[in-house]
């Protein structure tokens, strides 16, 4: 379990340094006084001053982090309305809170435009450094009665895309459908030289992975044999690279909102949300495959990141965020109340997910309990 936990931590801590250095980094370019830099919370391990007057600091508890302005409440940068009365005249100015509604939206968006950025450069760099495997997408075997020849596909049918992704070679089809259970996607095909659309459902099946964990993926019943011939290795160059990279991200955050939607409208399975505890298993079953899928698990996780804290709940970046747009186009700010509110709520929000996730975990994955 201590090997579990290690490369949980590791991972969890470099990504929320990094989302924490594009708050820090944005802030100071913008001259804001700033408090303290954490990576954790809780206690201080250790830490230190450096002469611009920031505390640099390792908490106890290292599954999160936060930088904390001068003249904030608390970590979770609730403005403290006496701070302007209460500093030094000389470093109100610094204050983040006498900023401009602009300068403030800046140094929110900054940590998770961070972590997109880390998720862009690591899959970027392994996809120059190691290229990718690829076969060619074309249909060997349609199952009988099965979603896709209900759908018209047939044996030779080349792929062509899946709801607009462009399909490279036959594990690209695979993905997409796989991530995709129980929604309705386009699949656009090539048949005889002629193109053409066919839309489909793929059946909700549930599977076990390599290590033995239950996945729920998509399934239309095709497949294709695979010879050695059949594999080859594509390496784009640098500009064609950028591209499919930016690909990569926004297929990735899209099913990421499917997948929380679905929880919506009755399809999601809650067993698939995890937390710290599972996010530990992960890791360590990924540590075994090698360092670059560690890596790869870290451009995931880093980008989910960034994209769970752009969700408009206070307490989080998309809360603050959220408050400063209506204070840009109201001209003036909520009042304190009503964002004490929001954050209380917030708070109640973010602590009933964490603890369900948690109980997610430890019930669910570790006891087996409802499967």
């Amino acid at each position: 379990m201590s090997f579990l936990w290690l490369n949980a931590i590791w991972i969890i801590a470099f990504i929320v340094f990094v989302h924490e250095m594009g708050h820090y980094l944005v802030a100071r370019w913008n001259g804001v006084a700033i408090h303290t830099f954490s990576i954790g919370f809780g206690p201080e391990v250790f830490g230190w001053n450096d002469r611009h007057g920031t505390r640099w600091r390792l908490s106890a508890i290292p599954l999160g982090g936060y930088v904390r302005f001068v003249g904030d409440m608390n970590p979770a940068s609730v403005p403290d309305p006496d701070a302007a009365a209460l500093v030094d005249p000389a470093l109100a100015p610094k204050l983040f809170i006498n900023k401009s509604v602009w300068q403030r939206i800046a140094v929110v968006i900054a940590g998770p435009i961070a972590n997109v950025l880390l998720t862009f450069l690591i899959l970027y760099a392994l996809l120059l450094g190691y290229g990718r495997s690829t076969i060619t997408p074309v249909i060997g075997e349609v199952v009988s009665g099965s979603v896709a020849q209900q759908a018209g596909f047939e044996p030779g049918d080349t792929i062509k895309s899946v709801d607009g992704y462009p399909v490279r070679g036959f594990e690209d089809f695979q993905r997409y459908i796989a991530t995709a259970p129980a929604r309705q996607v386009v699949v656009e095909i090539v048949r005889g030289g002629a193109e053409r659309a066919l839309t489909l459902v793929p059946e909700a099946v549930t599977i076990e992975d390599r290590f033995g964990n239950p996945q729920r993926i998509g399934r239309i019943g095709v497949s294709r044999s695979v010879e050695a011939e059949d594999v080859t290795l594509y390496r784009p160059d640098p500009v064609e690279a950028v591209g499919m990279t930016a690909e990569e991200i926004r297929f990735i955050v899209e099913r990421t909102a499917a997948f929380l939607g679905d929880f919506f409208v009755g399809r999601g399975d809650v067993e698939q949300l995890g937390g710290p505890v599972k996010v530990a298993k992960v890791s360590g079953e990924v540590a075994t495959l090698g360092f670059i899928a560690l890596v790869n698990l870290m451009a995931l996780l880093s980008l989910n990141i960034g994209v769970f804290n752009l969700l408009p709940i206070p307490m989080l970046d998309g809360g603050h965020l959220l408050y400063y747009v209506i204070e840009a186009i109201r001209g003036r700010p909520l009042s304190l109340k009503i964002q004490e509110i929001g954050f209380r709520f917030g708070f109640a929000l973010v602590l009933a997910l964490m603890v369900f996730t948690l109980f997610n975990d430890t019930v669910f994955s570790h006891f087996g309990i409802l499967r």
